[in-house]
């Protein structure tokens, strides 16, 4: 449960955030690239948040004063240079905004680590190393399972990694994440990269037909696609940890925006998580949950695309209120 003291203490650490930010320098980009037409990567220089993630953690991200806060799982860090990488698919006003920074840009806020890091991290390595641990990764959901299978691959553990994506053109980060998996394996919901199918179409293949033995897995990607997995894995009698992070909107505990049913218990993803065991998720409350924003979304949208042009009338975005 998310209580009194985790909301004080993540509190103070916003407010710190922004006292650092007086410094236009600080929260520098320094890296950009275009994964695809619509999923960018940045590097970003936040010392002190480099210094003490861990796999699994997100960051809160403002790209202006005025700009929406965005939870973004951290895809990877450098200790030594200071930087945090992120990866976002623009989907709304605010990333739409954040894919126009260039390098040299600032971030106004960039505040973490924040939330639990990944139970893998935290487990006794030697028992670790006798585990065989399977990732699935959808579309953006690529990002945040690469720093996993990256330490784990730095402590001598090789786990193998499905990359899922519903055309070849928005399969992102394979040759990164070739360097580190056991075994890597692609696949496109049309066919037209990889093997062709679902990502569950791939684990019922790897264990049913080609006798692969799992101990754990870690699905992360779009709620839909954990949902099935989950139903899969539980079938197989596979334990499942997945990321809840679509779900976030203050990453504090605050907004109760996150809250979930997580077997007979309620929990935030923000401040509980955002990992959970996949087989106790309830993802249809969860997803049901995700859509609550949809409208106010969509209305910032217009008002960046259109600007005072757009003043109502179409009787969906409530402009004319």
């Amino acid at each position: 449960m998310c209580d009194f003291g985790s909301v004080v203490f993540l509190s103070l650490v916003w407010r710190v955030g922004k006292r650092e930010r007086k410094d236009k320098n600080v929260f520098k980009i320094v890296r950009t690239e275009a994964l695809t037409d619509a999923i960018y990567l940045m590097d970003v220089e936040a010392p002190r948040v480099a210094k003490n993630c861990l796999p699994g953690q997100f960051v809160i991200v403002r790209g202006s004063e005025d700009g929406e806060r965005i939870p973004l799982t951290i895809c990877d860090y450098s200790r030594e240079a200071g930087t945090i990488t992120i990866v976002f698919q623009v989907v709304g006003a605010a990333t739409e905004m954040m894919k126009n920074l260039k390098v040299g840009d600032s971030f106004t806020d960039f505040v973490g680590p924040l939330g639990r890091p990944s139970e893998l991290v935290e487990e006794d390595l030697e028992t670790l190393k006798n585990k065989k641990i399977l990732f699935v990764a959808g579309g953006v959901g690529t990002a945040p399972v690469y720093p996993q299978v990256k330490w784990l691959h730095e402590h001598g553990v090789d786990a193998d990694v499905i990359i899922g994506a519903k055309t070849k053109d928005l399969v992102i980060m394979e040759k990164e994440m070739e360097a580190v998996a056991g075994n890597l394996y692609v696949t496109t919901d049309d066919g037209s990269y990889g093997r062709s199918g679902m990502v569950t179409q791939v684990i019922k293949d790897l264990v049913e037909k080609e006798g692969k033995h799992y101990d754990k897995c870690v699905a992360i990607g779009p709620m839909i696609m954990m949902k099935f997995v989950c139903l899969l894995t539980k079938e197989l009698n596979l334990p499942t940890i997945v990321s809840m992070n679509p779900v976030m909107v203050d990453g504090t505990g605050m907004c109760g925006a996150c809250r979930l049913q997580v077997g007979d218990e309620i929990k935030f993803a923000c401040v509980d998580g955002p990992e959970f065991d996949g087989h106790l998720v309830d993802f249809d409350q969860a997803m049901k949950r995700s859509q609550m924003y949809r409208s106010v979304e969509g209305r910032a949208m217009l008002k960046l695309q259109e600007g005072d042009t757009h003043h109502g009338g179409c009787g969906h975005c409530g402009g004319d209120e």
